[in-house]
């Protein structure tokens, strides 16, 4: 191992052609080679520093950091929460005697099938928009002050949703709520990807997926506290639920340090050495900054292999590459077949259960799914991301063929009702093991550090779109009025899933205990999928 001396000399030795690529304007600070010589030796010690820092000594060295990731992925609640309420609350009778119409004495109340998919979606075509217009707010004013105009925005638009006379009025409430959910979607991940060190990203990020979960799980207690009612307050109380959240979260919010990687692209190094001592402990010895240092040399690198800011430059060379991975890593979830994941209850009680046992089950599938994200810190210790996406999807896969199967004695046979109910929720525990908490994990990291907004918000979107196709879809299989399919849609989506895991064998590159300047490295050499976890980078290496 290099000695720092011998570090200081490699460092001086490459900082002239550092140095000219510089944009001198956006950095200041850092005119002289010299400077640039002294950042790269701090970069490459703070760089082996962090690489080499185990879970505990994370833990001890960034306990802020880890608070304020927590508190800011709390706004996925929301977005979990009415998920899941869109899903289960076609269950509710009342709800669908206002918005819907007599089916006949065998189904009752229903929506028809093109409503019930327009509201259901309303809120994803919203997070479409939403999430292009966090990215400008993010690169301008940075995650903080996008988050905040969106939890005003969210505490505004839940008013009409909850004052809604009619299915119409409802469609538009549900349309403008997905625009600030689509904010704090592509926010919660970038943030957390970018205040913690490496050790500590997988469990931060999978993290956002638990509050998912907990939104969700929340969602099937209320429905279960309100579906013994016969009025419209069955339907309003859990709507009006909703504006618990954003006062407590704005002023979370408010005291949140800054991400320092949005200082460094800006050229505010002095604002960003002051954001990372928040972020760290200050018993703690490790030097600010160097570690911002570490960041200004990833960001150089990434300028002199040409990556911009634009969304055109996310589908430019190398970093096509990398949105590909973000866009069909986030999007697994759905392919995966999490439709049935997002309306448990009203699959279960299409199924044949009642409408008690439909809620109870929904209730236990959104236990089964926290338990699922919490056990996924155990398997993410000892094993990588690209591992556990490959045995999960395999599992799921297995799964829903197994439900698809199941569906055809489930049709007269009471018992094999209830055992595809708990394949359902078997395949739930094991998705929030594997492919719904990594998949934030694989987003947050495959992007390169100039563009993560970018690339985490088009990621998103390509999510969101198939969630669209994939919702449509799963409510036309499901509901009575329209195909009727019940269970057989697990073949259909066993299909979909092994694709998915075909693409992710070949295509998913192994990312765990990488520094973003290794995997800036890593990518731009196009090491393929298969070969990252061996392929070793040395301190010095700049290409």
């Amino acid at each position: 191992m290099a000695t720092d001396n011998e570090k200081a000399a490699m460092a001086h030795e490459d900082a002239k052609p550092f140095t000219e690529s510089v944009h001198v304007e956006q950095m200041p600070q850092l005119k002289h080679a010299d400077d640039w010589a002294q950042l790269r030796a701090d970069a490459m010690q703070a760089e082996e520093a962090e690489v080499n820092m185990g879970l505990f000594e994370s833990l001890r060295t960034y306990p802020t950091a880890v608070f304020w990731s927590f508190a800011i992925s709390l706004v996925i609640i929301m977005e979990g929460y009415d998920t899941a309420l869109l899903g289960n609350i076609l269950a509710l009778p009342p709800y669908r005697q206002k918005f819907g119409f007599y089916s006949g004495e065998e189904h009752g109340w229903q929506l028809t099938a093109a409503w019930q998919t327009a509201v259901g979606q309303a809120p994803t075509i919203g997070n479409f928009f939403g999430i292009f217009i966090a990215s400008y707010a993010q690169d301008r004013w940075g995650y903080r002050r996008t988050i905040q105009i969106n939890l005003v925005l969210m505490a505004a638009f839940i008013f009409i949703v909850f004052f809604s006379p009619s299915i119409e009025v409802l469609f538009v409430g549900e349309l403008l709520c997905g625009i600030p959910w689509g904010a704090f979607s592509s926010s919660a991940v970038s943030y957390a990807t970018e205040v913690t060190p490496v050790s500590l990203r997988g469990y931060l990020t999978t993290y956002i997926n638990l509050c998912w979960v907990i939104g969700q799980f929340i969602s099937a207690g209320v429905l279960v506290g309100v579906s013994h009612r016969t009025d419209q307050w069955s339907y309003k109380i859990p709507w009006a639920i909703q504006w618990i959240w954003p006062v407590p979260l704005f002023l979370l919010v408010t005291f949140a340090p800054e991400s320092p990687w949005f200082y460094v692209r800006k050229g505010m190094l002095p604002e960003a050495e002051a954001s990372v001592k928040r972020l760290m402990s200050k018993t703690e010895k490790t030097d600010p900054a160097k570690t911002v240092a570490m960041m200004v040399r990833t960001n150089q690198l990434e300028i002199e292999n040409e990556v911009g800011g634009s969304y055109a430059d996310c589908f430019k060379g190398v970093d096509l590459r990398r949105t590909e991975i973000a866009c069909i890593g986030w999007a697994a979830q759905v392919l995966s077949g999490s439709s049935f994941a997002n309306m448990p209850t009203y699959y279960f009680e299409q199924a044949g259960l009642s409408t008690e046992h439909a809620f109870q089950m929904g209730l236990g599938t959104m236990a089964m799914a926290f338990v699922g994200t919490c056990s996924s810190w155990i398997t993410l210790t000892y094993f990588g991301r690209r591992t556990i996406y490959l045995v999960g999807l395999s599992v799921l896969c297995v799964l829903l063929f197994l439900i698809g199967g199941t569906s055809f004695p489930a049709e007269t046979q009471s018992g094999a009702r209830w055992g595809q109910a708990s394949l359902v929720m078997l395949w739930v525990l094991v998705y929030d093991m594997s492919v719904g908490p990594m998949a934030y994990c694989v987003v947050g990291e495959v992007s390169s550090t100039r563009l993560r907004g970018k690339t985490v918000g088009l990621a998103r979107n390509v999510y969101n779109i198939t969630g669209v196709v994939a919702g449509i879809l799963c409510t036309y299989m499901i509901n009575p009025t329209a195909w009727n399919w019940r269970g057989k849609a697990g073949f259909f989506w066993g299909g979909s899933c092994f694709l998915v895991l075909l693409w992710s064998y070949f295509r998913l590159p192994e990312c765990k205990n990488r520094s973003y300047r290794e995997l800036d490295i890593l990518f731009e050499r196009r090491v393929p999928a298969r070969k990252f976890k061996e392929t070793v980078i040395g301190e010095e290496e700049e290409h």
